[in-house]
């Protein structure tokens, strides 16, 4: 039996050490994405919970699981809420917390009353985003040598 996931949103620079370090591991070293890709303006640490949500997972008390969402605008007066930076530790895949943080972020955000939710997929996740209803919109695109597709989820 897996140990429960624990998400609590990043509030302090001990956590955001701890998410950091995640992504690190997971997406410029793993899946070879370029750092200048990685990180952007939503990770200063005066932007974090100002721009954007991220959200840390534990387990065993050990972080294992990063997410992040933010505002965006699909179309103007449209809000919407970006899902992104899933990432789940290698050694803690296969237990559910990938689903964990997904629900986690969903959550989080329509809790701050967004009810349009967007999410750029690695396009080999799309039956994993689908299995919440959410829907391929576009065409494939490449982000960070990997291709991806737009997914939205309304309601």
């Amino acid at each position: 039996m897996s140990a429960p996931l624990h998400v609590r949103e990043v509030t302090d620079d001990e956590a955001w050490a701890a998410a950091r370090a995640i992504r690190q591991r997971v997406f410029v070293e793993e899946q070879a994405c370029p750092p200048e890709e990685e990180w952007d303006a939503h990770d200063w640490p005066q932007d974090r919970g100002a721009s954007c949500r991220h959200l840390l997972g534990e387990a065993e008390g050990r972080a294992v699981a990063v997410a992040r969402w933010r505002p965006v605008s699909a179309e103007p007066g449209e809000p919407w809420a970006k899902l992104e930076r899933f990432a789940v530790v290698p050694e803690a895949r296969g237990h559910g917390y990938g689903r964990a943080m997904v629900e986690a972020a969903m959550g989080s955000a329509r809790a701050a009353g967004y009810t349009r939710l967007v999410l750029s997929a690695q396009e080999h996740l799309q039956d994993f985003y689908g299995a919440w209803g959410f829907e391929p919109r576009g065409e494939r695109f490449w982000e960070a040598g990997i291709p991806h597709v737009k997914m939205t989820l309304e309601g």
